[in-house]
């Protein structure tokens, strides 16, 4: 058995990866990256099979954010040409959750601009939740910036699943990429969701000019938060954006930084996310040997790739699509 097998087989009884092991993970040797990918896919099938989850995003309030995140095209600082709108109709968000139904999408993610949410922002979001949770028997995710505990508790009431804040880079890099809000603010909401009995959702954007032992260090935070899904994130860098023209990232680098995460958080739902077309290219199935769980169509500002492409690329992996439950096979 390779190195990467037999370091797989240790994780799978309980080992934690040492600093210089997870950095060898993302040095490992393109030469190498297969057997690599190989151990990546023992831990993923021991825990998921060959199933992927499928999620699908609803950018419900696009721009008009008052943050400065250097990523982001819906900044202050921002002047890449995207489209900007208020918080949707309850009728929007309902069409998003039929059409992510069609999808055989497990997961509909609610996501919008901003801070946080208002009051009533908050109240026509769970409002809608409640309608889709009657409706539909599939998991709700909100992702409506930083929450107050008592809007963690209401969003709870309404039937949300899941709620996404990410950490997006580790504490030591944090100010380099915003500093309208802290770190801890982003750990905190994350916190105040738990507390509801909400599950975590919280990943990453990789290749912010961010060093690899920073990668290491939000694989580990992320474990350490008890994040039960974790999207990992790719930087397309948006021109108009403060990262605009930053490009660090190549398809290999991308693959282990995949198999990192899977090694370090060997239960959790590892999800391929924004960024994936433009950076992994042609190498895209190969992450779901890692990961299991992709988005399905587009992101918040950007465009994924078609749908019909994902299914089919699952189908000739020999893999298949997770079925949530039998009601949303059925109905």
């Amino acid at each position: 058995m390779t190195k990467w097998g037999n370091l797989a087989e240790e994780v799978l009884k309980g080992y934690e990866l040492t600093d210089e092991e997870a950095l060898s993970i993302l040095n490992c040797p393109d030469e190498n990256l297969l057997e690599l990918l190989q151990g990546a896919y023992q831990i993923r099938k021991h825990y998921y099979g060959n199933q992927v989850k499928l999620n699908m995003i609803i950018n419900t309030k696009s721009g008009l954010c008052p943050e400065n995140c250097g990523y982001c095209s819906q900044s202050v600082l921002s002047n890449a040409p995207i489209e900007k709108y208020r918080m949707v109709d309850k009728e929007t968000i309902l069409k998003g959750a039929e059409r992510a139904h069609e999808l055989q999408a497990g997961t509909y993610c609610i996501v919008a601009s901003g801070r946080g949410p208002s009051n009533k922002e908050l109240e026509h979001v769970a409002e809608a939740v409640e309608e889709i949770k009657e409706k539909y028997d599939m998991k709700v995710c909100a992702c409506l910036g930083l929450l107050k505990p008592e809007q963690a508790k209401r969003l709870k009431e309404a039937g949300v699943d899941r709620y996404n804040h990410n950490l997006n880079t580790s504490k030591n890099h944090h100010e380099n990429i915003t500093t309208s809000h802290t770190y801890d603010d982003r750990v905190n909401t994350v916190e105040a969701v738990k507390a509801q009995g909400i599950s975590p959702c919280s990943g990453v954007i990789v290749g912010m000019r961010e060093t690899k032992e920073d990668v290491v260090t939000m694989a580990r935070s992320l474990k350490a938060l008890d994040a039960d899904s974790i999207p990992v994130n790719f930087l397309n860098a948006i021109d108009g954006t403060p990262l605009e023209g930053t490009k660090e990232l190549n398809p290999r680098y991308c693959l282990k930084v995949l198999s990192l995460f899977r090694y370090i958080n060997p239960s959790k739902e590892i999800r391929i996310s924004g960024g994936r077309e433009v950076n992994l290219g042609h190498l895209q199935p190969l992450g779901l040997y890692a990961a299991n769980s992709v988005f399905v169509g587009d992101y918040l500002t950007t465009a994924g790739q078609e749908t019909t492409a994902d299914h089919k690329m699952i189908e000739e992996l020999g893999f298949e699509v997770e079925v949530v439950s039998e009601k949303q096979a059925t109905c």
